[in-house]
């Protein structure tokens, strides 16, 4: 059992009020250095692991993604210092699949990880093919020219809940439930930023109404825009648009967790034990994007925004047919019973830091 229920009772303990905000919980479940789901190690992915990532149908994915970021290359003029820069590398395994692609073109690659046991195993597997910058920051000074990318990141960022409660919203904390358990308390709105996020939202939903509020989401979405280079920003993850967050079938929000390929919202349960996900909202990460200047070039459900960026690809098997392996890839990643409705996808244009 993981020690971490015993260690965020200690904090819980340790604050005045004897509660935390969910973003706090959702932070020491995921990130803990030692205990946290994502802290230790990269975790499994695919059949043996909890869940099921596009990088787990095979290496097509990260072969679409090099095309599109040889041609954002090519578009700029073929500069000798164009970099694909991943944030979220987990394993290694989506850098892999793009650098056999890119080949012998003289493209760098760089992946910006903090955790130096994500960096040892990236290392394992990709030797001196990439280097490595801790956080975004270290991108104000270069490279200048870029094809940013990351496949789920932003939607393992902590967030926070509020909960409409029929005159106002409330924000949902997290206190001890006895020995064993935790549960979900009401209270005030814990800062200025989430209070300016909450007067965003409507106030005709019905009383009980839960949401997520992603505060690092913006903040990463801020540091990104203010990285040194030119080119785009490719960004695939479960999300929805803000309206769709306001229906009555997500009245409870969209906070997951996952273990071994099953789901459910108990949240609280098993802390670093299970990855916990909440859909990311499209609408406000680009209205911030834009607001920081970026541009939309594209945004839709990964099935189509896969399917056109294939084209090239596709019109390769004119000629010849295609394998059965590769068919099948591709029809995981852009079918809408399978991948290609449960991402969508937003491609960035960077012109400025």
């Amino acid at each position: 059992m993981s020690p971490l229920p015993q260690i965020l009772r200690d904090q819980l303990a340790a604050t005045p009020a004897g509660r935390l905000p969910f973003a706090q919980v959702m932070e020491l479940a995921l990130y803990h250095p030692e205990h946290g789901y994502y802290g230790a190690e990269p975790r499994k992915i695919g059949r043996q692991g909890d869940f099921f990532t596009s990088v787990s149908v095979g290496p097509l994915f990260g072969h679409l993604l090099a095309m599109r970021a040889l041609q954002e290359w090519q578009a700029l003029g073929e500069p000798e210092d164009f970099t694909i820069i991943e944030q979220g590398a987990h394993d290694g395994q989506l850098a892999e699949d793009v650098l056999s692609a890119v080949g012998d073109r003289p493209v760098s690659y760089l992946i910006v990880e903090p955790n130096p046991r994500y960096r040892e195993a990236q290392a394992k597997r990709l030797g001196d093919r990439v280097r490595w910058v801790e956080n975004l920051g270290s991108l104000r000074s270069g490279p200048k020219h870029g094809f940013f990318l990351c496949n789920e990141l932003p939607d393992a960022f902590p967030v926070h809940l509020v909960r409409w409660c029929g005159e106002r919203w409330r924000e949902l904390f997290v206190e001890e439930d006895g020995p064993e358990a935790f549960r979900f308390i009401t209270g005030e709105i814990s800062c200025a930023e989430l209070a300016g996020e909450v007067k965003r939202l409507p106030h005709d939903l019905e009383p009980g109404h839960t949401l997520e509020i992603n505060l690092a989401m913006l903040a990463w979405i801020r540091d990104l825009a203010l990285a040194a280079f030119r080119g785009s920003i490719f960004i695939a993850d479960y999300g929805l648009d803000a309206e769709e967050f306001h229906t009555d079938s997500r009245a409870e929000g969209t906070i997951r967790r996952y273990k071994q390929h099953r789901t459910d919202g108990d949240v609280l349960a098993e802390l670093g034990e299970c990855d916990l996900t909440a859909h990311i909202n499209f609408t406000r990460l680009i209205a911030e994007a834009e607001r920081h200047g970026l541009e939309k070039v594209e945004y839709d459900l990964q099935g189509r925004m896969l399917g056109r960026m294939a084209m090239p690809w596709i019109k390769t098997f004119e000629t010849k047919p295609m394998s059965v392996p590769m068919m099948r890839q591709f029809q995981s990643l852009t079918h809408p019973a399978f991948l290609g409705r449960s991402f969508r996808c937003l491609l960035l244009k960077k012109s400025t830091p």
